[in-house]
């Protein structure tokens, strides 16, 4: 089963010679790569005589593929090709016969490294393109599947293109092979026992301030030793931190981000969950779903590249909004994550945004998941996947 990904327009209208996916690990880069166009040549740095080659002679290995365009799967492990792959960009920039065209398309599974190569090299002479697992958007515009049951899953491809159910396991290969062995490795963590409780901790925390006080007297380390594991984390595209939205009436709101895992099916799984029927009755059903509607914010901007930013809005007495996404420099809009769209709204949460914005304010949508676009007390409530349908077909439309 294909899934038809919202980030293909935004890769097919982009002509730069080189391209470089990234994302982590199982996110369909490669698949989307070879579906794009065929006459890409696929040469994989796995393989270990590959590898040997574009490291030891890199214009051998790329001569010995001639004009072809060619798509190189972790390419981290090649250092010395880079230059070389450089070289090749400029001379095709240069050829004023040829029309722009994409001849070399890279991913690579630590972000880590490649970063490093690509600042090295390839700066000025690649597009990057980030891939996320499945959005709510592209996995019901191919099946029908609850909501509930996607928050559990997540968006992994190997989970909804092969009619795999055993989520437990999946998730459970990704954490083993992925999290605790390529990141671990790739990040040179030594407390490898205190990481992985780390990020369990972390996943129990979604929808949160950040403390790193807590999370590290928690993990039984320093708070610099967590600053740092957040940021490999963030870099890895596995969480994101949503930072609070400033203005010139800045001094009333908190300054701490919040955290969010960029697919739930991963938070679920470390909190421990084995199935969705658990999470209904769960107290971490409410912020996993607010960590869903996070996501499909994320992966819909993303995606369609619409440039929006997120943040949450909190005043220092405590009152708050889960999200303020800025649509555009003079165009907002607030967003509230709620599971049911029967529950009733407080009304004093409209007055102090009232209060602190004035004649401004930005229009409050609801986002649930379950039944179609009503008005409750004057709010707006969309079901999510219809959200992000309009809203990736139309920004404008992510309005009340």
């Amino acid at each position: 089963m294909w899934f038809q990904r919202d980030i293909e327009r935004s890769i097919r209208e982009n002509h730069d010679p080189i391209q470089i996916f990234r994302g982590p690990r199982q996110v369909g880069k490669s698949s989307l790569i070879l579906h794009l166009d065929e006459g890409f040549r696929e040469v994989s740095l796995d393989d270990p005589g590959l590898r040997e080659l574009a490291e030891r002679d890199p214009e051998l290995f790329l001569r010995q593929f001639g004009s072809d365009k060619l798509f190189i799967d972790e390419a981290q492990y090649a250092p010395r090709l880079f230059p070389s792959l450089k070289r090749r960009a400029d001379l095709y920039s240069r050829d004023a016969s040829r029309a722009p065209e994409t001849i070399v398309r890279l991913t690579g599974s630590n972000q880590l490294v490649m970063d490093r190569r690509i600042k090295e090299s390839l700066a000025g002479r690649a597009s990057f393109f980030d891939m996320n697992t499945l959005s709510v958007a592209e996995i019901v515009a191919t099946r029908s599947m609850p909501i509930q049951d996607i928050l559990f899953t997540g968006g992994w491809p190997g989970l909804h293109a092969h009619g795999r159910t055993d989520v437990k396991k999946y998730l459970d290969d990704y954490i083993n092979s992925y999290v605790e062995k390529d990141i671990v490795l790739g990040a040179g963590i030594h407390k490898q026992f205190e990481f992985l409780k780390f990020i369990r901790l972390l996943a129990g925390r979604v929808g949160q301030l950040l403390d790193l006080a807590s999370l590290g007297r928690d993990a039984g380390v320093d708070s610099k030793t967590i600053k740092d594991w957040i940021s490999i984390l963030e870099r890895m595209q596995l969480i994101a931190l949503v930072q609070p939205f400033s203005t010139n009436l800045s001094s009333r709101l908190v300054k701490a981000p919040k955290v969010y895992f960029l697919d739930t099916g991963l938070a679920c799984r470390l909190q421990g969950w084995t199935s969705a029927d658990q999470i209904i009755t769960s107290p971490q059903q409410g912020p996993l779903f607010e960590n869903l509607v996070y996501a499909e914010l994320h992966k819909t901007n993303q995606n369609h590249q619409l440039g929006w930013q997120i943040c949450h809005w909190r005043s220092r007495d405590g009152e708050e909004i889960d999200f303020l996404v800025e649509l555009s420099r003079t165009s907002r809009v607030f967003i509230e994550a709620k599971v049911s769209a029967h529950r009733p709204w407080d009304p004093h949460r409209l007055r102090e945004v009232t209060r602190v914005f004035g004649s401004k304010a930005p229009p409050l949508l609801c986002c649930h998941q379950e039944g179609d676009r009503v008005f409750n007390q004057n709010v707006p409530i969309a079901h999510l996947q219809q959200l992000m349908l309009e809203a990736g077909a139309n920004p404008k439309r992510l309005r009340a």
